[in-house]
């Protein structure tokens, strides 16, 4: 599997954001207000960044050959889960942007500046988590195998 790349993920996060902001504002046009988001949603996405992260440096301890009792079924998985954390960080930038967005005319009522600072917040644990699924990615690389003569083969995809 190829690495995720940082400009996939950002483009993703910019869709959700304009297309999601705009469908906000429709639908606060007809008077249906959406509740942003909640504290409790950052400390799950930084609760799974940390998991991720730790399953990610298990596998990094098993390339370096420190933990030989890994499977390596083990670390193509983390490596999958990596990849969704990256994908999943940047739809929730996105979605946590585009509420910010919407709310950000309206500062001055206090219940819209809170919705606001909640995203704001949500939206970096969610990069965050993108990040975290990027190292992974890193931690999981495998390096090529080496030819007879100890240097390393090109691998093609």
């Amino acid at each position: 599997m190829r690495r995720t790349r940082l400009r996939t993920l950002a483009a993703v996060a910019a869709v959700v954001a304009v297309v999601g902001a705009l469908l906000l504002r429709l639908l606060e046009s007809r008077r249906v207000y959406l509740p942003g988001a909640a504290w409790v949603e950052v400390l799950a996405i930084l609760l799974l960044a940390g998991l991720i992260f730790g399953a990610g440096w298990s596998v990094r301890a098993y390339l370096r050959g420190d933990r030989p009792d890994l499977s390596g079924l083990r670390a193509a998985r983390t490596f999958a889960m990596a990849k969704a954390a990256a994908y999943t960080g940047a739809l929730l930038t996105g979605r946590y942007v585009a509420h910010v967005l919407v709310v950000l005319p309206e500062l001055e009522v206090e219940a819209r500046r809170d919705q606001a600072v909640v995203s704001g917040v949500a939206a970096l644990a969610a990069v965050a988590l993108s990040v975290v699924g990027l190292v992974v990615e890193k931690f999981c690389e495998v390096p090529p195998p080496e030819d007879d003569d100890g240097k390393a083969e090109a691998i093609t995809s």
